[in-house]
């Protein structure tokens, strides 16, 4: 069992991390909606009741949505963008998918390469985008939760003051939806970009996600082993 904590322990981290957030924000959403609940003379509802509300959906699908559209966005940029010096990119000349023989990949795999890796023709190029194919999906599925919880939420605010609802498709156009989505997608990219240009001059010792402490600003950490 130490072992098994050990070898998984940074997925698991950041797992009890996400989980303490998640419940921290439903408990402090559901204190604000009782207390709007109160101030607009309406009667409370229950902790259970409340994380089933479309409000609480919204809020966290919009979170959701924006995190992994920076990470499908990141990992497809880096097929064929680099940043000469930043441990974050490939080196430059590297641009592109790459060959079999670097991938790993049909006569190329080794003995304990995945299967699919090993196999050739649709199993092989799924396999091969798998993860962009995934965290892409993640992020348009989670978009499509906060525009749906965000058309209820709009609607019953439209509601209180005797307007009449909105579709899904004026809500996905309309300048509230927008403003919520692109204040969570320029945080993001900033944050990834930032993180880009700092590691080419900055470090970290011990981390992954930095060159080692001596190497020259302009290598990458491929060319700094």
């Amino acid at each position: 069992m130490r072992q098994l904590i050990r070898d998984n322990s940074l997925s698991l981290f950041f797992l009890l991390l996400f989980l303490l957030a998640l419940i921290g924000q439903s408990i402090a959403g559901y204190i604000d909606n009782n207390e709007q609940l109160v101030l607009h003379g309406l009667p409370v509802i229950p902790y259970g009741e409340f994380v089933t509300t479309s409000a609480f959906l919204v809020d966290v699908a919009e979170n959701w949505q924006s995190e992994f559209l920076q990470f499908s966005l990141f990992i497809f940029a880096t097929i064929w963008l680099i940043q000469r010096g930043s441990p974050e990119s490939k080196r430059p000349g590297d641009q592109g998918p790459g060959s079999d023989s670097d991938q790993l990949v049909g006569e190329h795999a080794r003995p304990d390469s995945p299967r699919w890796a090993r196999a050739s023709g649709w199993r092989q190029q799924l396999y091969s985008n798998s993860l962009l194919v995934v965290m892409t999906t993640i992020f348009l599925l989670s978009w499509l939760a906060q525009s749906l919880a965000g058309t209820v939420v709009a609607n019953d605010e439209l509601a209180q003051h005797g307007a009449p609802p909105l579709s899904w498709l004026q809500y996905v156009a309309s300048a509230e939806f927008w403003n919520r989505t692109l204040q969570n997608w320029q945080s993001e990219f900033l944050a990834v970009g930032a993180m880009v240009v700092f590691a080419i001059y900055l470090r970290q010792r011990g981390s992954s996600e930095s060159k080692p402490v001596g190497a020259p600003h302009q290598a990458s950490s491929v060319e700094s082993e």
